[in-house]
């Protein structure tokens, strides 16, 4: 999906508008993706609220649980953007899967995402966190909240061409941020709606964290042709700094956002997906 702001923009509130209404149109027309024998949408309990999750089970028993964030700038997705991509997770890793339907900017700005992040992965306690951009984001800053406060952790967190960094301060923003899918422009937009005073996101970022130490094995995936691709690669190394363990990889030809259908019209985009498929039945526990 291609996320860029018009030559003559609008407030940013608008663009949002008509980003979110891009994506609606191209979900009426996305394939469904593999059938389960169960797929489920409920909620869990945080606090005075309930988050939005559906769960995909691809059939009786037990097997690992992983909670799924989707991506899109902490603007964009919902339940039903990411349910290709749920269904594909569970049936090729054989996994039950929690989608997290978490709230938005600007509606709902930093820390409301991560708050309704952490608050599905306290309550059903899953083996791995995974999620793809903004997502990744969510994973990897939800991780970090329950290390806080002395929760119990996943023991995976797979983020998929993760934000990591919200001052977008690392060279792949310019060098792939024009062309590639995935704007510097548009970026600078989501983050402002996410958290609007700039001095806040520094802090606010999971790479600015002083402590990286103690938090789960982590599978990061990148690609090469992605503005937020540097950031992905320093969050990797500086948790293997911190000596948490780290499989790390740049998918090479790959734009942003791979992961979201690319594989049906790409073979590089499949093979890439095989790939993940692959590494999450090789390192989440059973």
């Amino acid at each position: 999906m291609s996320m860029s702001v018009p030559e003559s923009p609008s407030a940013p509130q608008e663009l949002v508008v008509r980003l979110r209404a891009g994506v609606r149109e191209r979900r009426a027309v996305r394939p469904r993706g593999p059938e389960l024998p169960q797929v489920e949408d409920t909620f869990v309990p945080s606090g005075d609220r309930r988050v939005p999750v559906r769960r995909y089970r691809p059939g009786d028993g037990p097997r690992p649980l992983l909670v799924f964030l989707h991506g899109g700038g902490f603007v964009l997705g919902d339940l039903d953007t990411h349910d290709r991509t749920c269904r594909r997770i569970a049936q090729e890793c054989d996994l039950d899967v929690v989608a997290v339907d978490y709230r938005l900017a600007p509606e709902h700005r930093y820390p409301a995402a991560v708050e309704d992040a952490a608050a599905v992965l306290r309550q059903v306690r899953p083996d791995a966190v995974a999620g793809d951009s903004a997502g990744g984001f969510l994973a990897a800053a939800a991780c970090l909240a329950l290390r806080a406060e002395g929760g119990p952790l996943p023991a995976v967190q797979a983020l998929i061409c993760p934000n990591t960094d919200l001052t977008l301060a690392h060279p792949s923003i310019a060098e792939k941020g024009t062309g590639y899918g995935l704007d510097a422009d548009a970026l600078a937009v989501f983050v402002e709606e996410f958290v609007p005073d700039p001095a806040e996101r520094r802090a606010a970022s999971p790479l600015h964290a002083d402590d990286l130490s103690g938090l789960p094995a982590a599978l990061i995936v990148t690609a090469e042709h992605d503005a937020l691709r540097d950031e992905g690669g320093a969050y990797a190394h500086r948790l293997a700094q911190a000596g948490v363990p780290v499989r790390h990889r740049v998918e090479p030809g790959l734009v942003h956002g791979f992961i979201q259908g690319m594989d049906l019209t790409d073979p590089a985009a499949a093979a890439a997906h095989d790939r993940l498929f692959a590494d999450l039945r090789e390192l989440i526990p059973r």
